[in-house]
């Protein structure tokens, strides 16, 4: 599958603006990563593209993502990338056992979650954010109320990497990619 082609699976299926921008953070998310293990970035960036592509038409568990799997099957979308799509969801009981799946799994809510606390910074800028102000937001539960924190945790873990490494690493994959995803702002001075 190319990008190409998972863009317009996306675009067929996904209508809303932020639902796309969330889609494009975590392809560039999983793109930086892919690069930081040598792995498949067509394959990783595709992954974090197609995600939640269905979220709009099936919202709740267990619907999502499991009848989007079904649509991804009919494209030729490659089993590995559904298996890590479907392990996103906890409760599909998909084991994440590729290093793909895990991935995706560390950096899904913790990309939607960093990109909260950029915008709400003055700036709007991911480039104004830094682990730490991450995870002191981590603990305020009425910030961005609906990320799942355990999730995040369980990513990490399940990822074996240290909490702050890992959010700095997000960070500098949204970095990288600020002005594709919306969150270039103005850097504070």
């Amino acid at each position: 599958m190319t990008r190409e082609e998972a863009w317009r699976i996306l675009c067929e299926h996904t209508k809303s603006e932020s639902l796309r921008r969330h889609a494009l953070t975590v392809e560039a998310v999983m793109r930086w990563f892919a690069r930081k293990y040598g792995e498949d970035e067509e394959k990783w960036g595709v992954t974090g593209l197609l995600h939640d592509f269905d979220y709009e038409m099936y919202p709740t568990a267990p619907e999502h993502p499991l009848k989007g799997s079904g649509i991804l099957a009919a494209r030729g979308v490659d089993e590995e990338i559904r298996r890590a799509i479907l392990g996103h969801a906890s409760y599909t009981g998909v084991p994440r056992d590729t290093l793909l799946a895990k991935v995706l799994f560390a950096v899904d809510e913790l990309s939607g979650f960093i990109t909260a606390v950029a915008l709400v910074r003055p700036s709007k800028s991911i480039h104004d954010v830094r682990p730490k102000s991450v995870k002191k937001k981590m603990k305020d539960r009425s910030f961005a109320a609906k990320v799942n924190r355990d999730e995040i945790l369980q990513g990490m873990e399940e990822l074996g990497v240290e909490p702050s490494a890992h959010i700095q690493d997000v960070i500098d994959a949204m970095r990288a990619a600020a002005r594709e995803i919306g969150l270039g702002g103005t850097p504070a001075a």
